[in-house]
């Protein structure tokens, strides 16, 4: 049984896809969603290898703003949803959040796994993460 679906989102096309599809999961199973983020520790993801160019530019407050957007447009569909999010590496954080908040599911897009980068997040998430990933191919 699903009851905890979790979502990486950093505001771009494809994590729109990922999230549009994790709450018809949710709303499928009657589990509750959990929108996933990570922001640049000061100076930006610079230091992390292979991260995506929209994972660089995001500040705190930008991914605050677009998990508050996310969790707002959920609710008024009838999605229950609450939001984290942490200072890291992307995959780190999602895989590291997917685990605090007990998903049975992590829901992320593919962006990063079609350029066959080792260190992409999808690649990365799926190596590390405790609970079933779900990619969603969206490119």
């Amino acid at each position: 049984m699903i009851s905890t679906v979790a979502v990486g989102t950093d505001g771009s096309e494809t994590a729109a896809e990922a999230v549009r599809q994790a709450a018809e999961i949710a709303r499928r199973y009657g589990a509750k969603l959990n929108l996933l983020s990570a922001f640049p520790p000061p100076g930006g993801f610079a230091a992390y290898a292979g991260i995506d160019l929209e994972w660089q530019a995001s500040s705190r407050a930008e991914v605050e703003k677009i998990l508050e957007q996310s969790e707002a447009a959920l609710r008024e569909d009838g999605i229950e949803c609450e939001t984290l999010s942490a200072q890291g590496e992307p995959a780190d954080v999602l895989v590291r959040l997917a685990e605090e908040c007990a998903a049975d599911v992590l829901v992320i897009g593919n962006k990063g796994a079609q350029r066959r980068v080792l260190n992409s997040v999808p690649n990365s998430v799926t190596r590390k993460a405790d609970c079933s990933v779900m990619v969603v191919k969206t490119t």
